[in-house]
């Protein structure tokens, strides 16, 4: 029986993905074939095809995925100060590097805001002026911090990074 989140299902979209970040490490999208992908998790083209209408399909869904388990994180706001968030926010990106690093290497930063912003924050903290400046800012700042950090490997602690945004933004 093919039931929606059945177990062997599951497992299936998760060997694709796998094998999927995986090609993409040493290739582009637009190289990666179906085939492949079947090659890799020895399953028939027709799961890949109940699963994906094709790989941008796949690239978009573990998109979606990445960025509704990184909203998740955020979904208890009364619980976060920054340096909590930023610490939450660095121990799900070290966790999930591979995720990460395919997700900036497929331009989605550029197309898709994942970045959750304190826009009411931000409007006390610069007296709500030329807020929509400060907010690009703040995002490509992160931006570039993840992905020099995720580059390096991840060698500083989630603690280290999460400390270095406090300092970026100490005093305000």
């Amino acid at each position: 029986m093919n039931v929606k989140n059945n177990k062997r299902r599951r497992d299936s979209i998760e060997k694709i993905e796998k094998a999927f970040i995986q090609l993409l490490q040493d290739k582009e999208i637009s190289e990666i074939t179906v085939s492949e992908i079947c090659k890799i998790t020895q399953l028939n083209r027709s799961t890949f095809y109940a699963n994906f209408m094709d790989v941008y399909d796949l690239a978009d869904k573990l998109r979606v995925k990445l960025e509704n388990d990184f909203g998740r994180l955020f979904s208890d706001r009364d619980d976060l100060t920054e340096h909590t968030g930023a610490l939450k926010m660095f121990k799900h990106i070290k966790d999930n590097q591979l995720f990460y690093k395919t997700y900036f290497k497929l331009g989605y930063d550029e197309k898709h805001q994942v970045m959750i912003y304190d826009t009411e924050r931000a409007q006390k903290d610069f007296d709500n002026k030329h807020i929509k400046y400060h907010i690009e800012f703040f995002r490509n700042g992160i931006n570039a911090i993840i992905k020099m950090w995720i580059n390096g490997g991840c060698v500083e602690s989630p603690e280290e990074m999460a400390e270095i945004i406090k300092q970026e933004y100490k005093g305000r």
